[in-house]
């Protein structure tokens, strides 16, 4: 009989696409969301990660919990108080659920933290390091870090082994965001002024992602550690913009514009944030996972857009 294993988030962008690989190779999974949604495995709901009572149930004889389920990162927060929701949510609730895992028998407890725990930009240094300082900078980053950090205590009290892994921003069919705005405008053939934009960002491939989330449900050397997570090969937000125009079979409208003077521009209309995020430079190392755990990123970023693309 095949072992339970229990998905966060499993509505989700990322939980989904897990989920239904792990379905796929003969496991038995159950999705945990706080709410209905079309996940394509069996799906338990729970009104809040943070009620140990109703957690009891679907975490009973689980032997790997995957935490995928989180209040994301927006660009615009409209909330009064953003920190305290982000820790109610990514910190509180994430430990809460922890907790009955390991209270449950749960043999591991793998977390998807982000890359804004290290922080937002690696512009004039090296790439981020999965065991270097830390040093989020918005609410978000702030509670995956105290997640984090209750964790390794919970892991130390209770024997459970506890993965962290930290992935920058996610692309495949079905995304949502920033990334998905930037595919619309290359459909449209619109000019972009981003043809000289010289910095290095580090993307990863939902597949990908999920390769290396289901190589940290078993792998031994995983546990207690921490993975920057990524495709290994890095692009610069032009090298980006061609890529996907290839992928789609169109022309890149590419205007090349000087980096400085998007940036002095955006920061007069009250944008830098946004254009940190496409001019500035966002690298991880990933050879931690590559050589603790052997593991290698199974798709390109051609094949892995090619993928995003196909759904569109």
């Amino acid at each position: 009989m095949s072992r339970k294993l229990v998905v966060t988030g499993a509505s989700g962008f990322v939980g989904r696409a897990l989920a239904l690989r792990l379905l796929g190779e003969g496991e038995q999974v159950l999705g945990l969301c706080r709410s209905e949604g079309e996940v394509g495995v069996p799906v338990a709901t729970v009104p809040s990660f943070d009620d140990a009572q109703a957690l009891r149930q679907p975490l009973n004889e689980a032997e790997v919990v995957v935490h995928c389920a989180a209040r994301v990162h927006v660009m615009q927060d409209t909330a009064e108080d953003p920190l305290s929701i982000f820790r109610q949510v990514n910190r509180d609730m994430t430990l809460t659920l922890a907790r009955q895992a390991a209270e449950s028998g749960a043999r591991r407890f793998v977390f998807l933290s982000s890359i804004k725990v290290n922080g937002e930009s690696t512009s004039g240094r090296s790439p981020f390091q999965p065991d270097e300082n830390v040093r989020p900078e918005d609410p978000y980053g702030i509670s995956k870090l105290e997640a984090e950090q209750g964790l390794r205590e919970l892991a130390s009290e209770t024997g459970m082994e506890v993965v962290i892994i930290r992935p920058p921003l996610v692309y495949g069919p079905g995304v949502k965001g920033n990334f998905a705005s930037m595919i619309r405008l290359v459909e449209k053939g619109l000019p972009l002024p981003l043809g000289a934009t010289h910095n290095q960002r580090s993307l990863m491939a939902l597949d990908n992602l999920v390769d290396l989330i289901i190589t940290c449900i078993d792998h031994p050397a995983a546990a207690n550690q921490v993975f920057l997570a990524g495709d290994g090969e890095d692009l610069s937000t032009t090298e980006l913009l061609r890529a996907v125009a290839g992928a789609m079979g169109k022309p890149a409208r590419l205007v090349p514009v000087p980096a400085g003077l998007l940036m002095a521009g955006a920061t007069l209309l009250g944008k830098k944030a946004v254009a940190q995020r496409v001019l500035g430079s966002l690298q991880v190392d990933i050879s931690k996972a590559r050589t603790l755990l052997g593991w290698a990123p199974p798709l390109s970023v051609e094949e892995g857009l090619k993928r995003c693309l196909t759904d569109h």
